[in-house]
């Protein structure tokens, strides 16, 4: 196995996929896709991948066809150890030679930035699908492991799409998506701190290029936030200001930025539902399909349908620049560039609370349930986690609940195994909690058949020392505080 570089934090996983990929007794050329949205590591990790195997990465740029196969014949040249440029007179010529350099041994071909060169040339997959023909050269007589990046989502994802010309040529679709929570804490240094590295992920995300672009370094503690917020996120001068208007304007496929953040700018505020979002607009519901898809295949926002009824779905923002920029930037943007940071960011404190933190932590809690929760703690295995909506007829109105863990297994229904609050106060949560999470389980519809629901509580403050008495005497009781979060199972 390939051993990953020191220099390359995490990607474990992406890593491995990658080694398995150019290590591949497949014979004959095989074709790779790798893509995510910018600023992923994606192009540091292809570069180490080639400086390890000795394989050869061509970056495009934003340029006509002509100026990048002149570009291309001159790094291929220097990656051949010549001392005069190759001229490739048109882009079958080069990738015929190209796909030559595993004739010897397994050999990875990787060509960055690949929509640019797709925008330039739109026939270019048409020329790699014959050159990758089965009883072509290059899959007669090669081993060349050619891979394929790039950042413009639905470019990527469209040259695999049904009808595409490298429809079934592909081994590999590796999507680099931005860290997790967990992974998040540490890259940032702050593990030693749930409390910062909640704040922290809830504002920025796990984009592994916002601590350079954020000064190279994090706060140190949860008291020094405020003031870095004012100074790297808040500061006009900061790399970090227009961030998240940039990840909506730098997708191709998005031709009408005002609508596409108009909707990004409801659902940060609040509008969550289809009709929700509709009304914040000024639109009729029918009109939001292709915004909220356009959306989603960018990776801006993500639709999380009902535990109960599959239909009744909400959108969530799934990148936190985009939603800190919708709330606090955009609209006090004068204000930021006079030099008001201070100001803006203490009088929308509850905003920040309300907005960004609450629903980042209930975020965090589905997420734990479903990758860190031991079996013990659920009751079972996590298949779903998502929320719902529970009609209540003693109260009159719908009560919602912000985890239903649902396990499925072979042959049988699926089982609702555990269901939980997830609460953002600055105070710590007490036995009423509790009881409305029990009564909640009441009102599921098996509740009264086998066995019930585990009760799952979530706290960014702790806990009451009644209720951590109520914990400590219950088996179906299970509190999880920001350590345990970060930490724990």
């Amino acid at each position: 196995m390939l051993r990953k570089p020191e220099r390359l934090f995490g990607r474990d996983t992406e890593w491995d996929d990658l080694a398995d990929f150019i290590a591949s007794p497949s014979p004959g050329a095989t074709l790779g896709l790798v893509y995510g949205r910018r600023r992923q590591g994606k192009t540091l990790m292809l570069e180490l991948l080639a400086q390890q195997t000795g394989g050869f990465l061509f970056g495009a740029t934003q340029q006509t066809e002509t100026q990048n196969l002149a570009d291309l014949g001159v790094a291929y040249a220097a990656y051949r150890g010549l001392r005069q440029p190759i001229i490739f007179r048109t882009w079958r010529e080069a990738i015929d030679e190209l796909l030559r350099i595993g004739e010897d041994q397994a050999t990875p071909l990787i060509i960055d930035e690949f929509p640019y060169l797709v925008s330039a040339t739109p026939a270019l997959p048409s020329y790699l699908q014959q050159a990758l023909s089965p009883l072509g050269y290059a899959k007669e007589r090669t081993r060349t492991r050619m891979i394929l990046c790039g950042s413009a989502l639905t470019t990527m994802a469209q040259l695999l799409a049904g009808g595409a010309p490298l429809r079934g040529r592909a081994a590999m679709e590796l999507i680099v998506r931005p860290f997790r929570f967990r992974e998040a804490a540490a890259f940032w240094g702050a593990d030693h701190d749930p409390e910062l590295a909640f704040r922290l992920h809830a504002l920025l995300g796990g984009t592994p290029a916002y601590l350079e672009m954020s000064g190279g370094s994090g706060p140190s503690e949860k008291g020094e936030l405020d003031r870095w917020v004012q100074r790297r996120l808040l500061n006009p001068a900061s790399a970090m200001f227009r961030e998240g208007a940039l990840l909506l304007r730098e997708e191709p496929s998005i031709t009408d930025p005002t609508s596409y953040s108009a909707t990004l700018s409801a659902i940060s505020a609040g509008s969550h539902r289809r009709s929700e979002i509709a009304a914040a607009l000024g639109r009729p519901s029918s009109a939001l399909a292709h915004l909220l898809t356009g959306l989603q295949d960018i990776g801006l926002i993500e639709q999380i349908d009902d535990a109960l009824r599959g239909k009744r779905s909400v959108f969530r923002i799934a990148e936190p620049v985009v939603r800190l920029h919708q709330l606090l930037i955009q609209r006090h943007e004068a204000e930021l560039i006079a030099g008001y940071a201070d100001r803006v960011w203490r009088a929308n404190s509850d905003t920040v609370a309300s907005r960004i933190y609450g629903p980042h932590f209930e975020d965090l809690a589905r997420q734990w349930c479903f990758m860190h929760a031991a079996p013990e703690t659920l009751g079972g295995t996590a298949t779903a986690v998502r929320p719902t909506e529970l009609p209540c007829r003693e109260h009159r109105q719908g009560h919602e609940l912000d985890v239903v863990v649902t396990e499925t297994t072979s042959f049988a229904a699926d089982r609702i195994i555990a269901i939980g609050e997830a609460k953002s106060t600055e105070s710590p949560v007490d036995t009423p909690e509790l009881e409305r999470l029990e009564h909640l389980r009441g009102l599921l519809p098996s509740a009264k058949v086998g066995a019930l629901p585990k009760l799952l509580l979530f706290s960014r403050s702790g806990f009451s020392a009644a209720l951590a008495r109520h914990d400590a005497r219950r088996s179906d009781v299970e509190l999880i505080d920001l350590k345990r979060l970060y930490t724990g199972a």
